[in-house]
């Protein structure tokens, strides 16, 4: 009984890590676009660089 518990835990942990790694590259390609946009969408005038820092 406990290995089928032990199994099961791993299962989870695998199948959350998986979900999570998935959720945080569509959040890298979603800041990788809103960059892509203010790079090519940055002002003509000043230093040429669109944000603060």
């Amino acid at each position: 009984m406990v290995p089928l518990l032990l199994v099961l835990l791993l299962v989870l942990l695998l199948f959350g890590a998986g979900f999570a790694v998935k959720i945080l590259w569509w959040v890298a390609i979603a800041v990788l676009i809103l960059w892509l946009i203010g790079f090519v969408a940055r002002p003509q005038g000043g230093s040429g660089r669109w944000y603060r820092w």
